[in-house]
């Protein structure tokens, strides 16, 4: 019985202290994140057709972030190009060289 008790009281010990040291990692700041990054703007569909013709507007990018198969090959705003979100990081280079460019991201969520 008491060997059991060596036994358990370490595994005790560290059980409290990960659990421990885990919550004090993942505490939040008191400073909130900046989410600015993200978006400037969400757009609707008037602000978009301008820029939706052929041949593509000057200083201007389309990208069509939905899976490449089926949804962007069954249909896609003129112009727009493919960088299915869960491929972006491997496909920055397809994005202008210009940082003026406007980009216009869209997906098939709700917005």
């Amino acid at each position: 019985m008491k060997n059991r008790k060596t036994v358990w009281l370490p595994v005790l010990l560290a059980l409290v202290l990960a659990v421990t040291i885990g919550c004090a990692a993942t505490q939040k700041s008191a400073e909130p994140a900046k989410a600015d990054w993200q978006f400037h703007d969400i757009v609707d569909v008037a602000f978009v057709q301008p820029y939706a013709t052929v041949p593509q507007s000057k200083g201007v990018m389309i990208v069509d972030s939905r899976p490449y198969k089926p949804k962007y090959a069954n249909g896609h705003i003129p112009t727009a190009i493919s960088i299915p979100d869960s491929q972006f990081g491997k496909m920055t280079d397809q994005l202008p060289k210009d940082k003026n460019t406007l980009l216009i991201f869209y997906c098939g969520g709700p917005t």
